[in-house]
């Protein structure tokens, strides 16, 4: 097994099971405590894990959230092929909303240079990326910044998306689930992507396997109000065909 698929392994049963035991992987992986220790350790750094004496459990049970950074350097494969299959969902020309998140920032690097589209966005480092675009008008959304996030949040964004519609809102999540809807740690951020679905006529959530096995504090919307998930192979079957049950299509990508 490769270490990618070890730590995949291993953060899957520490979201199920509340916490990983270093010598129980140890002995049912075939591997030393000191390799486990090294993947709790680069698992920690990623920001899905926090090591505790003898093993580790995952940040949800810490009302932990990581910093953008950490999670764009999580599932980095997964999430390429996630916004590349977003791309059919792109409208030939006209307004999308682009949440801010590790997996729509992907999205945004693979825009394709024959569109002209609006972009309306609460993060200004993706503004800035976009900007630069010739064929791409980029309205940035006011607000106070988040530092875990980098996503405008506020009155000052939640305004003019009251007074906008666009063709696709492309969401992200850190949880979802069929009996909680779309979850996020932060009532504000919660505030900001609730007002992003309101004004798109389609509404498609981009979110990788992990995303669909926790609940966080703040609910932003059922599933119901979503068109579409698009997610990766990692995703259960079962699992998808519950979510598409609730409502929106699924695409494992």
């Amino acid at each position: 097994m490769y270490a990618e698929e070890r730590h995949q392994e291993i953060l899957q049963r520490a979201r199920s099971q509340g916490r990983v035991d270093v010598v129980t992987l140890a002995e049912e992986f075939g591997v030393t405590t000191e390799t486990i220790r090294r993947d709790l350790t680069a698992l920690e750094r990623a920001g899905v894990l926090r090591r505790v004496h003898g093993g580790a459990i995952p940040v949800e049970r810490l009302a932990f959230e990581p910093a953008l950074a950490a999670r764009d350097e999580v599932m980095t494969a997964e999430k390429e092929r996630i916004a590349k299959a977003a791309l059919a969902e792109l409208p030939q020309d006209g307004a999308i909303v682009l949440d801010a998140g590790s997996t729509t920032g992907r999205l945004a690097r693979v825009l394709p240079a024959d569109r002209e589209l609006t972009i309306v966005v609460n993060s200004p480092p993706l503004a800035a990326a976009l900007a630069t675009r010739p064929n791409l008008s980029v309205i940035m959304l006011g607000g106070r910044v988040r530092g875990k996030t980098l996503a405008t949040v506020d009155d000052w964004a939640l305004q003019p998306l009251s007074q906008l519609h666009v063709d696709v809102a492309f969401m992200a999540t850190n949880g979802c689930s069929v009996s909680k809807g779309l979850t996020t740690p932060d009532p504000a951020e919660a505030a900001v992507k609730r007002a992003m679905i309101k004004c798109a006529r389609r509404r498609v959530l981009l979110a990788d396997h992990t995303k669909f096995s926790s609940d966080y504090f703040a609910r932003f919307g059922a599933l119901d109000e979503i068109d579409l998930i698009i997610s990766d192979s990692g995703l259960d079957a079962g699992l998808a065909a519950d979510l598409a049950a609730a409502g929106p299509d699924v695409v494992r990508s």
